[in-house]
């Protein structure tokens, strides 16, 4: 289903749904020119499959149950949307499972209806992962910024701060690896999957069974545990990815009192499956 130019739909969700959190974890990642958190909503460009561009708002209304999704092309996925904020989760369940953990249910009980953040693009979800790699969130959003500046397509016209598409896997396999502004090696990452995108090796977009995805992304040199984990939890939709390495996890695990050995990380985490990712984004959020 499209959405026609236009005309907002209310996207509707099981509650509770911690919209100021998904909303924070988006803002702090947005991408300058690409996307941004603003008054309560989120905007950002997206490419559509007919090679034009639109820009889309999605705005949580937790009176009325429902957000508020418009697109100033028509066309944009409504099924993508919804996805991006995770509005088909099942709270209730999720929340409950992981509140069986004594040690979690506190962090449950301060953020319920807990949400996994999706992507609109899946091939910018693996460029961000790479881009992220052993660097700050600001850090990445600001080389991440300059790059989609510098590579990105313009929008004409741009809509208020919204300027750039994202560039697309087929840009990015044009560019050497000295374009990315990071260690030769991630370079090559970068590019490494974006040809594997542009020439249909490499399917980002769900429909290929995920084992087979995640394993095809896995071959590119300089693609580890981390980045696999977090593209199958954000951008493949896995509700059960986990990621022992993560700092935000470890220090997560600090917050509640918990030796943050990967061992302990790995038994204390086989409590919570399969919502494992939903613990993650609740560890984030464990510390100051």
């Amino acid at each position: 289903m499209d959405t026609p130019s236009g005309l907002p739909l209310h996207l509707h969700y099981q509650p509770p749904f911690a919209a100021d959190t998904l909303l924070s974890f988006l803002g702090a990642r947005a991408l300058p020119g690409v996307e941004e958190v603003e008054n309560g909503t989120y905007r950002r460009s997206l490419g559509l499959p007919d090679g034009r561009a639109t820009v889309v708002e999605l705005t949580p209304e937790l009176v009325a149950g429902h957000v508020t999704f418009e697109s100033s092309s028509g066309h944009a996925s409504v099924q993508t949307a919804r996805r991006a904020f995770d509005l088909d989760a099942d709270p209730l369940a999720i929340d409950a499972k992981l509140a069986e953990d004594p040690k979690l249910a506190s962090l449950v009980t301060r953020i319920p209806g807990m949400r996994v953040p999706g992507t609109f693009d899946p091939f910018e979800l693996v460029m961000r992962a790479i881009f992220g790699q052993q660097v700050s969130v600001s850090g990445a959003r600001t080389s991440l910024g300059r790059f989609v500046t510098r590579y990105g397509t313009p929008l004409d016209p741009p809509i208020g701060t919204i300027t750039h598409l994202f560039p697309s896997a087929e840009q990015v396999a044009e560019l050497p690896p000295e374009a990315f502004a990071m260690p030769r090696g991630r370079g090559k990452a970068v590019r490494g999957v974006a040809e594997l995108v542009a020439n249909g090796t490499l399917d980002l977009s769900g429909e290929a069974p995920m084992d087979e995805t995640l394993h095809i992304l896995g071959e590119v040199r300089g693609i580890g545990p981390w980045t696999l984990a977090y593209v199958a939890m954000r951008a493949l939709r896995d509700p059960d990815a986990f990621m022992p390495g993560d700092l935000g996890v470890r220090r997560g695990f600090e917050a509640l009192g918990l030796p943050p050995t990967s061992k302990e990380l790995l038994e204390r985490a086989e409590r919570w499956r399969p919502w494992r990712s939903y613990a993650v984004m609740h560890l984030w959020h464990a510390h100051p």
